[in-house]
């Protein structure tokens, strides 16, 4: 490692970038403890270098992020929120969060942003709880107010018997959750049966059409009536289509549920303003949850973005959807995560920074252009391609009924050429989701390097050499050899 720094300084000498530098020495640091893990990192770097990353939910952050995560904040516990910690001492996190919250509502018009979610998934729990907090507790503990001296006195969960207890964790127990189904591109978190969704609520699902493979909101509207679930959610890990928020809400006020959005795959696509109208869910969702990387090109983490009176998360409000923000505050802490890592939280705050930048918008209608066209350029090419096409930024293809390979023959070969992406399940699949009959791609990471649609058509030829070809050793380390020397000169946004 010491000898990469030296060769640049010397490279470079007065010339030579700050920036770089403490990159270098970074990873100079990591090496003197760790060589093995140093390697790694190094070797990593090459990879994503040399290889196309097609995986749609992967992206790339910025020099600047990673530098945010990467820093002192880590060692910081600041249990609790901004100005409200269980810990004193953290009047400097406090303002590196409230930034981070500031700018997030800034990005997506929202009255109130929660950024402290490690992950999608924890952002999704969390929501969940909130939820269960505002219609089904409340109501519950309002049986027991009692009236002294013309006052109310509300019960608390302490004053609670315990048969009156058990009673409650059976009805917070027995609630409905209804998302979209795991195998018509919903995600693990939102029922999928091993998931911890299934066993918070009993959960119910919506389908996409068999023939379009899109989704019927009229048939969605008919199961919602039939369910009528506690929680209606949209959102998908897999679905080429943009989702119209609008007619989701009017469903859920039919049959009286919250609204809630999972847009972690499509974030970007709504803070670069190529999601709007009806198709923003924050327009329309009582809740929205998010995963900050993917589109959206922050740090691996979650977010919970929501409308309503933002008090202070000491005091408890009336749980009702209307004091939601504050209910999702307090479901995170005390309710169901502790520390926060504010080096991440940091990161978060640069990367929405750098959201509002002009140069977003050109990205995220550049990630759509780019997969649109390489959707059409596999079509010609004989892939078939569920829904037909795209409307976001990810592409979903039955390589099955196309060349008759499951979806993980289909991924190593690929990855044998230096192309990144994953065996998927298709709508009504046939063959195991350990090996499925489709495969999923996406344009946000390649987008990030500066492709465009010359170097779409690029990428669906090799996508087609790779599954021809996907026997014949040597010309796959040709084609390899190809990707690689192609993609060097499309440095990724951390390179200098």
């Amino acid at each position: 490692m010491k000898e990469g720094l030296k060769k640049y300084l010397e490279k470079e000498g007065s010339n030579a970038k700050l920036a770089m530098v403490a990159y270098l020495a970074n990873l100079d640091q990591v090496a003197s403890v760790y060589p093995e893990v140093a390697s790694s990192i190094v070797k990593e770097i090459e990879n994503q270098r040399s290889h196309l990353k097609l995986i749609a939910s992967e992206n790339y952050s910025s020099l600047a992020v990673q530098a945010a995560m990467g820093n002192l904040l880590t060692d910081k516990y600041a249990e609790g929120f901004p100005e409200h910690r269980y810990y004193g001492g953290c009047e400097n996190v406090d303002a590196v969060e409230m930034a981070a919250c500031e700018e997030a509502c800034k990005i997506f018009g929202a009255e109130h942003a929660y950024v402290q979610p490690h992950s999608g998934a924890d952002a999704n729990i969390v929501a969940y709880w909130a939820i269960l907090n505002a219609k089904v507790e409340e109501p519950f503990l309002k049986k027991f107010e009692t009236v002294v001296d013309g006052k109310v006195k509300k019960m608390s969960l302490e004053g609670l018997s315990h048969e009156d207890w058990e009673e409650l964790r059976h009805s917070l127990g027995n609630q409905k959750l209804m998302g979209l189904d795991y195998y018509s591109g919903g995600h693990l978190t939102h029922g999928y049966v091993q998931n911890v969704s299934s066993k918070m609520f009993k959960t119910c699902s919506y389908t996409v059409n068999k023939e379009t493979g899109e989704l019927d909101y009229a048939e969605i509207e008919k199961r919602a009536m039939e369910e009528k679930p506690l929680i209606l959610l949209a959102g998908y890990s897999a679905y080429p289509r943009k989702i119209n928020f609008k007619k989701f809400r009017e469903i859920a006020d039919k049959c009286g549920a919250v609204l809630m959005v999972d847009m972690a795959h499509f974030a970007g696509l709504v803070a670069g303003k190529v999601f709007e109208g009806e198709y923003n869910p924050v327009l329309w969702a009582d809740v929205v949850t998010t995963t900050t990387h993917k589109t959206l090109r922050g740090p691996r983490g979650g977010m919970i973005l929501s409308n309503g009176k933002v008090g202070n998360p000491l005091k408890k409000p009336e749980k009702t959807l209307e004091n939601l923000p504050t209910l999702i505050d307090r479901s995170v802490f005390p309710g169901t995560q502790g520390g926060p890592q504010m080096h991440s939280i940091a990161a978060k705050a640069v990367s929405f920074y750098e959201a509002l930048q002009p140069e977003f918008k050109i990205y995220a209608q550049q990630v759509v252009k780019n997969a649109q066209f390489l959707a059409e350029e596999l079509s010609k090419r004989g892939f078939r391609l569920v829904t037909g096409g795209t409307k976001n930024h990810l592409i979903l293809i039955d390589i099955y009924a196309s060349f008759g390979i499951d979806g993980k023959v289909a991924e190593r070969a690929m990855d044998a050429i230096g192309l990144t992406l994953n065996a998927n399940s298709i709508p009504n699949d046939t063959l195991s989701m350990f090996a499925p009959s489709g495969i999923r791609l996406g344009t946000p990471a390649v987008t990030s390097r500066g492709m465009k649609e010359a170097e779409m058509a690029k990428i669906a030829e090799w996508i087609e050499l790779a599954i021809k070809c996907r026997e014949d050793s040597k010309k796959l380390a040709e084609i390899k050899k190809e990707v690689a020397d192609f993609a060097r000169n499309f440095p990724l946004p951390s390179d200098l």
